[in-house]
């Protein structure tokens, strides 16, 4: 199958493409090349690569594509806040117009990188599930992500398959490591200073998912039968995938023997908590989807990858690490405009 990967030059497309690649597909890749230098260790680019901003995707650059696995956009919360407009402009309008260039040069299949974020602060303890739980997005960033799946569902037929993958937040080994998403800031922090703080009381809950498992579910969504996965959209987790921030604190330091756990709660009780249900991914897509990676394992695979490539506090904390950091260096390199084109 021939797939163009958007964003395949950041945190989990550079590990997606090689996996693609095993299973003997054919990669096109599509990038700004904002984070293609943030690299801390090597990776092969056996494959086209096209340098593009996704606002500007034309029906040639989808030429020969039997399936699209859409990554490209600004990439969180705080970058989405620096210019709510641009947010809307590059996650949602740029994504529907290439799901539908997509449509129209004869793309099978649209599998589209959504977020857990629309869901909001949760008022319930109950697991939030794919279409019944309410969706409050609070940030651009959220808000961006739910009005493209409404959107992209739209454009659904029987020719052009759209499916959406809500991500748990992610974490583990990556060419192009964030440090700036909870679990892999947390290894990294007692790694490199042998402390792991935690602003809040340790109780709010989070997700997360490790990044070879999210892989898998996009490729799950190129595999599965169309009556499986046409028009809907899944959250991606694995068996009991809910933590509170204090037992991913603990993973951490059972990862780093001897780093010192501190509770500052000065954030309180950190409003920011829910809990996801992952049984739709994982009763009806088991056949295709069968999650490997926990916490302690994922957490021993960062120590051991920290120890390899003997990571430094200055590069936990630096840019290539920490995706505004490097969108901020580009701008003030002169390489981004204000409305964060590539300059150079």
């Amino acid at each position: 199958m021939n797939i163009l990967v958007t964003g395949n030059l950041g945190y989990i497309g550079s590990v997606l493409v090689p996996l693609l690649q095993m299973k003997g597909h054919k990669i096109v890749g599509y990038d700004i090349g904002y984070f293609k230098e943030c690299l801390l260790s090597s990776v092969k680019d056996d494959f086209k690569q096209i340098f593009k901003d996704i606002r500007d995707i034309a029906s040639t650059d989808l030429e020969g594509i039997d399936a699209v696995i859409h990554l490209a956009g600004l990439s969180n919360d705080p970058l989405g806040e620096i210019a709510p407009g641009l947010t809307e402009e590059i996650n949602f309008t740029a994504a529907l117009k290439l799901a539908t260039l997509s449509k129209q040069t004869g793309v099978k299949r649209f599998i589209y990188a959504s977020s857990q974020s629309m869901y909001g602060v949760s008022e319930t303890d109950e697991e939030l599930d794919e279409d019944l739980s309410n969706k409050k997005p609070v940030t651009a960033y959220a808000k961006t992500k739910w009005d493209a799946e409404l959107e992209l569902n739209k454009l659904q037929s029987d020719s052009f398959l759209v499916c959406s993958f809500r991500p748990s937040t992610v974490f583990g080994v990556s060419p192009r490591l964030r440090c700036d998403i909870v679990f892999n800031n947390l290894v990294a922090c007692a790694y490199t200073t042998n402390k792991i703080e935690i602003k809040s009381d340790g109780t709010p809950w989070r997700p997360v998912v490790h990044i070879r498992d999210v892989c898998a579910a996009f490729i799950a969504g190129l595999d599965a039968p169309k009556e499986l996965v046409a028009g809907r959209a899944f959250n991606v987790g694995i068996p009991n995938g809910n933590f509170t921030v204090r037992q991913l604190a603990e993973a951490a330091q059972r990862a780093v023997p001897g780093s010192e756990l501190v509770f500052t709660g000065e954030h309180g009780n950190d409003s920011r908590t829910y809990c996801v249900s992952f049984n739709r991914i994982l009763t009806e897509l088991k056949d295709y989807f069968s999650p490997s990676w926990d916490l302690d394992r994922g957490a021993a695979e960062l120590v051991n990858y920290f120890k390899e490539i003997e990571f430094t506090e200055k590069e936990f904390r630096g840019w290539k690490t920490t995706r505004l950091m490097q969108i901020n260096r580009l701008s003030e390199q002169g390489k981004l405009d204000a409305k964060l084109r590539r300059i150079s």
